[in-house]
């Protein structure tokens, strides 16, 4: 199994609290893979958050294919943020690791954001295509105020690598995980957590429906909903589909991922919504056992579990601060002082979710609505 911690807070904080998270529970992860996600970023980022960071890594051949093909599409290079590289044992170095903010082509600037989105997912499949077949570019994101990185190795050991401790980097929502590979060649492509246009998510399980869902989404004739090398991936595209695709509310994306027994929809108060989507995004239906950790474009965090709820996760903190991960010794590390009683652990029904800046905590529950809210 792999592991999981997300940390939303209302302060910048630095990627090294997730990442002693990830340490504390190192028994669930082989040291094949590091992924981080930094949202709502401060520090040399705070004063550009308008502006698309194209977060990756390239060869030496390969920036230079990067930097001709934007200079052409008409992207200009803002600033650039590259960590600091501490050679360490069992870490192989790669070329160039960059997180680069771009001003939009002159012809995009007054452009609606939706049509600036378009051309930022073009423009990364683009990338990923050019660098694809031997690794000379490979592209995670390209979005205002989103910065991913990612490399092989053990989180603490990849941490000390890319100088995370004395690194000025910051947000207030970071995602990581640590890989336990399942897959035959270890990809970076494969490594959690994705994101798409706004949406992210990060995910410990087996998702044993992955190629019908796989199938759907490439049917829906979506550029985006392409890849796929990790079987997971599939579950932020849902998240894309559902909410921005389809305008759902966020709660919608659980009864469609685990739709509920016919029984169960009759007693829903939109049981005839309920009933439409469990009939027509039936291939969307997950088969875990699967926690999933996700957030939405206005900062909202969300801990879901599938049916079988066999792998673990909890969510806890104070207000302000909270955490969500795979064991209760991740949440200890980062929020020691809280009140454990109010601990959540998410049940088969449960949608644990925690709104914009660490305000809120509230459990929408399929049969009974809204539980909980603490604040």
């Amino acid at each position: 199994m792999c592991r999981l911690v997300a940390i939303t807070s209302n302060e910048y904080f630095s990627p090294m609290e997730n990442v002693a998270a990830l340490e504390t529970m190192k028994e669930g992860h082989d040291g094949s893979g590091m992924g981080l996600v930094l949202k709502n970023l401060g520090g040399e980022f705070g004063e550009l958050k308008n502006y698309p960071i194209l977060s990756g890594i390239c060869s030496e051949e390969g920036i230079h294919t990067l930097d001709d093909y934007l200079n052409k599409c008409g992207f200009k290079l803002k600033y650039t943020w590259t960590p600091k590289i501490k050679p360490v044992k069992c870490v192989t170095r790669r070329d160039y690791y960059f997180a680069r903010v771009y001003d939009y082509p002159d012809n995009y600037k007054e452009k609606p954001f939706e049509e600036k989105e378009g051309l930022l997912l073009k423009t990364r499949i683009a990338l990923r295509k050019m660098g694809e077949q031997d690794e000379s570019i490979i592209v995670f994101a390209f979005y205002p105020d989103i910065l991913a990185l990612k490399e092989v190795g053990d989180p603490l050991q990849l941490a000390e690598f890319f100088s995370l401790a004395k690194s000025s980097l910051k947000a207030k929502i970071i995602f990581a995980q640590g890989r336990q590979n399942t897959n035959y060649v270890i990809n970076l492509y494969a490594c959690h957590p994705f994101f798409i246009q706004g949406y992210g998510s990060m995910t410990n399980g087996e998702n044993t429906a992955f190629v019908p869902i796989r199938e759907f989404l490439m049917s829906r004739g979506f550029p985006g909903y392409i890849g796929y090398n990790s079987d997971s991936e599939v579950f932020t595209h849902i998240l894309h589909y559902a909410c921005k695709r389809l305008g759902y509310p966020l709660t919608y994306y659980k009864d469609i991922i685990t739709p509920l027994k016919t029984s169960e929809i009759e007693t829903r108060s939109d049981s005839e919504v309920a009933k439409l989507l469990k009939i027509s995004l039936r291939p969307l239906c997950i088969d875990g056992p699967n926690c999933v950790i996700g957030f939405t474009p206005d900062g909202t965090c969300f801990m879901v579990q599938d049916a079988k709820k066999l792998r673990p996760g909890v969510v806890g903190g104070v207000k302000g601060k909270y955490g969500l991960t795979s064991e209760e010794c991740g949440l200890d590390s980062i929020i020691s002082k809280r009140d454990k009683s109010q601990d959540i652990f998410p049940m088969k029904y449960d949608m644990v979710i925690i709104t914009p800046d660490a305000q809120e905590v509230k459990i929408w529950n399929q049969l009974r609505g809204w539980t909980i809210t603490t604040s």
